[in-house]
């Protein structure tokens, strides 16, 4: 543990430090700093020595070098318990320095502007703040560093309770942090030059990566009882699945994040309001509609049977008459949303076991890539965010589909994206009557789909991700009263298809993008 008696305070991010300052202030410590940050004290009546004084050395190459000076470093990295230390301190009139606040310069922020030139983001490479970081860090029996403004509060009140002390556990804890910070910003800086440097030997995707997660917490299990599981937040992504709200039931699951994680994907690609229910990473209905409750009872209609235990996906705030008839809907896992209303809160607490989590659905950032891990490797690809406008069909019939029928294709078009190939939806209006999915042949999918379905695949559109590669899909789609298809094209049998869809008089549309999930 150490006796704070000198800090030393230079941050980018200046959000919360004159607060922190004033507290270090009030409690006898001397503080030191820097540039913009000592002129903000400075501003609000805090007493500060500027480095540069401290030092007896000014800041030089336009700000480039202000801390990198021995009597920054030898304060930091001195052992208090060795003698030696001790002495040549005394020798060289270096004081001791107790706590080093430092944030670096926004470079994952400048590098996020599409016109960011090479020069402008090495400006904003710190060299000073890792420095400073990295030596407080090295030396954290010592001296407290701090990286991050939300632990201001907290380490103040620590000082305050301790009489200006710090506990061993307080300081191992924020030196860790301080190494990843100052890891996760050397990573940027090397992902951005390598792709910068390297665009034109691997043009498109990176040469390298190197991917950075850190531990939210572990799961009860993974997939399976017998293996072990957790859940990890991206440390170069914030937002997503990482900063939900669970509000009440038992710890969410393995599969629990992963099919919560499907039922975000599909509400989020809607504006007005749309319900989903998800089983094992696949939608058992999907429907939009004028009120969450509407919305939310075509969903679940479209299969009951195995809606059982699904994980319940709404893009707007579950009011009292959605809960109503989610607490009808029986032994359902999970319900995410984007906020509960007070009185369906309350009826929802009565289901013990079910999960209840909040997200803003705003904090859901487009990602422009997607991985999948196999053996020995890595697959990387660009998120299949390809959006269909119904300027690109091109209708192959002698009937063309209705306007009713083009809504239903562009709203089935949205929803077969998130379902596991061979995947085929039956499509009413805004709502699916029937689906099919992770068939190993086009024909087993719409059988499914038509199963599903019943009576409701009467003068329904089909949807089929990729191409149809044979006339029997055409021909039971047909016998169960589907009015209208669209899918890929592009296969050799395409002529048979349209000749088959022509004979039947049904409208047939080609997307020419196929839409496969795996």
């Amino acid at each position: 543990m150490i006796k704070v008696k000198r800090a030393l305070l230079s941050v980018s991010d200046k959000a919360g430090v004159v607060d922190f300052a004033r507290g270090l202030h009030a409690l006898g410590v001397e503080i030191l700093s820097t540039g913009g940050t000592a002129q903000l004290l400075k501003g609000a009546n805090i007493p500060v020595t500027e480095v540069s004084r401290y030092t007896g050395f000014p800041e030089i190459l336009n700000g480039r070098v202000k801390t990198l000076h021995p009597t920054i470093h030898g304060g930091l990295l001195a052992l208090r318990d060795n003698p030696d230390h001790m002495n040549q301190l005394k020798e060289h009139r270096i004081g001791l320095i107790d706590m080093a606040v430092v944030n670096l310069y926004p470079f994952e922020r400048v590098i996020q502007k599409k016109t960011v030139t090479l020069e402008e983001a090495l400006e904003n490479i710190d060299i000073g703040g890792p420095a400073m970081l990295r030596s407080a860090a090295k030396n954290f029996k010592n001296v407290a560093v701090i990286c991050n403004p939300r632990k201001y509060d907290e380490v103040l009140k620590e000082l305050d309770v301790n009489s200006g002390i710090l506990s061993d556990t307080v300081l191992i804890n924020l030196a860790v942090e301080a190494f990843q910070h100052t890891s996760q910003y050397d990573n940027l800086i090397w992902d951005f030059l390598n792709q910068r440097l390297h665009s034109g030997e691997f043009p498109g995707l990176p040469k390298d990566l190197a991917l950075r997660f850190s531990k939210i917490q572990d799961l009860r299990y993974g997939e399976n009882p017998h293996q072990r599981g957790a859940f990890y937040r991206d440390l170069q992504e914030e937002g997503g699945l990482a900063n939900l709200q669970q509000r009440h039931g038992k710890e969410l699951s393995f599969n629990n994040i992963l099919d919560l994680n499907a039922a975000v994907e599909i509400i989020r690609d809607f504006e007005n309001p749309v319900a989903t229910i998800v089983k094992h990473n696949n939608p058992t209905g999907v429907a939009e509609d004028k009120t969450p409750a509407e919305a939310y009872s075509q969903a679940f209609n479209c299969d009951k049977v195995a809606s059982f235990g699904g994980i319940i996906g709404l893009n707007r705030k579950v009011d009292l008459q959605t809960a109503k008839l989610i607490v009808k809907s029986g032994f359902m896992e999970c319900v995410i949303a984007p906020g509960f209303v007070s009185d369906a809160f309350k009826l929802l607490l009565q289901k013990k076991n079910l999960r209840l989590v909040e997200i803003d659905l705003k904090d859901f950032k487009e990602t422009e890539f997607d991985f999948k891990k196999v053996e020995g490797g890595l697959l990387w690809q660009e998120k299949d965010t390809r959006k269909l406008d119904k300027n690109e069909l091109k209708v192959v019939t002698k009937i063309e589909p209705t306007p009713a029928q083009l809504l239903s294709m562009l709203f089935g078009w949205k929803i077969i994206k998130h379902i596991k190939s061979n995947a085929i939806v039956l499509v009413q209006g805004t709502r699916t009557v029937g689906i099919g999915c992770g068939q190993t042949s086009r024909i087993d999918s719409t059988m499914t789909a038509i199963k599903k379905a019943g009576k409701k695949a009467k003068n329904s559109v089909l949807v089929s991700e990729a191409f149809i590669p044979k006339t029997d899909n055409v021909i039971l789609a047909v016998k169960a009263g589907v009015k209208a298809i669209i899918q890929t094209g592009g296969s050799i049998v395409d002529p048979d298809v349209i000749k088959a869809a022509n004979k039947a008089k049904i409208a047939m549309v080609m997307t020419g993008v196929r839409n496969f999930k795996h």
